[in-house]
């Protein structure tokens, strides 16, 4: 840093040390002392480590992070649920013998055959209903031991 006092240019450094800043002159070594503002109380340092389990904890991420697996885990479930028995069941009713398996074939102006899988879509209609439902009844026995917030009383009802 360039210090300008009494008209002479001074070339100083700053030493840092466990968070007290000292001004030393690289010509004498001697302690510059320095201004009010910069003469704060010493923070205590933490770990890096430290930091990041108090921004784990701050915010929640273990809990975000275990929710994902087991939100994961849930729909493979319920999507194999769906695929190897509301599927085969519903079938049982249809010509093509799967739901999966219902379409619609259009063939363009220009002589191309478009295929509209709309057995699928209704599978994963299912799929993300029977979801939304297991998260619902979850959700509703988690704010019924006040785990979670339960967002949906009013303010009378609480």
């Amino acid at each position: 840093m360039l210090f300008f006092t009494k008209k002479l240019i001074t070339f100083n450094i700053i030493i840092h040390h466990a968070n007290n800043f000292t001004t030393k002159c690289i010509l004498t070594g001697k302690d510059i002392p320095s201004s009010p503002s910069s003469s704060k109380k010493p923070v205590a340092t933490r770990t890096f480590i430290i930091q990041f389990f108090d921004f784990l904890k701050t915010f929640g991420i273990i809990g975000l992070a275990l929710a994902f697996v087991i939100g994961q885990a849930s729909s493979k479930l319920v999507t194999a649920f769906v695929e190897d028995i509301i599927n085969p069941l519903v079938g049982l009713f249809l010509p093509s013998g799967s739901l999966e398996q219902l379409s619609a074939k259009i063939t363009s102006v220009s002589g191309g055959i478009s295929e509209f899988k709309y057995g699928d879509f209704i599978a994963n209609i299912i799929d993300f209903l029977i979801i939304t439902l297991v998260v619902f009844v979850a959700y509703k026995a988690l704010s019924k031991y006040k785990i979670v917030e339960d967002k949906t009383k009013t303010e009378e009802g609480k």
